[in-house]
């Protein structure tokens, strides 16, 4: 007996290719790239679907998605940190449409969650002396109040301890960081220096850019030492 087929045949969504979601963009956004695309990418503001053989497809919820990050960047300046945290909330149902801020500023701080300590060691799991210990081995500044980088670093220390590593053994990644800093610092020291208004906007996304491509070196590096190893 033949089997019974379905009421109505399900309709596949839309997806398009890299070199498609650029001609629909880069009319609005002329310096839209594929880099730029994959920079946003890694940093978590879009999650394009993958085929097998591992080519980024995109939803048309994906381009708005696309079109608003690239415009909250553009029009207003705001660092990407910002952005992540509205495209969040949207995503938990936390806000109902994404939108601008009502007030914007030229500091991070002035959109980003602040904790207290007790906040901090709350949402992270860790215990106070292991946020001392940060402290004591500059992973973390002494402050009264911290962002959520504190939380993504504290919840690391936490399952580093568990695996016997603790925060001065993590000294030298500290001075890399700030090695790491300086490099991008004066890679963009250029474009901070052009006139107009939007120069420093641009500067620090492409300082945010350039970390995101180090990091990728970074990992790639440590992947082929972890290889060896397994020889």
């Amino acid at each position: 007996m033949a089997a019974a087929r379905p009421a109505q045949a399900r309709t596949a969504p839309t997806l398009f290719s890299i070199g498609q979601v650029l001609a629909k963009l880069m009319p609005e956004f002329p310096d839209l790239s594929p880099s730029k695309l994959r920079f946003l990418e890694a940093e978590r503001l879009v999650a394009p679907a993958r085929t097998d053989s591992g080519y980024r497809k995109f939803s048309h919820a994906d381009i708005e998605r696309l079109r608003f990050v690239l415009t909250m960047q553009r029009d207003h300046y705001l660092p990407l940190k910002v952005i992540r945290v509205q495209l969040e909330d949207f995503d938990a149902g936390r806000t109902e449409k994404l939108a601008a801020p009502a007030r914007i500023s030229g500091s991070i701080l002035d959109a980003e969650r602040r904790l207290t300590r007790a906040d901090l060691l709350r949402e992270s799991g860790a215990t106070a002396a292991l946020l001392a210990d940060a402290i004591s081995h500059s992973l973390l500044p002494a402050a009264d109040s911290y962002g959520e980088d504190a939380v993504v670093l504290m919840r690391a220390l936490v399952e580093l301890q568990r695996s016997g590593l603790e925060p001065r053994h993590l000294r030298g990644f500290r001075q890399a960081a700030e090695r790491e800093v300086g490099l991008i610092d004066s890679a963009v020291d250029t474009v901070r220096r052009r006139p107009g208004a939007g120069s420093r906007a641009r500067a620090a996304e492409l300082a945010r850019e350039i970390a995101a491509r180090l990091e990728l070196v970074r990992t790639a590096l440590v992947r082929t030492a972890l290889e060896r190893l397994d020889r």
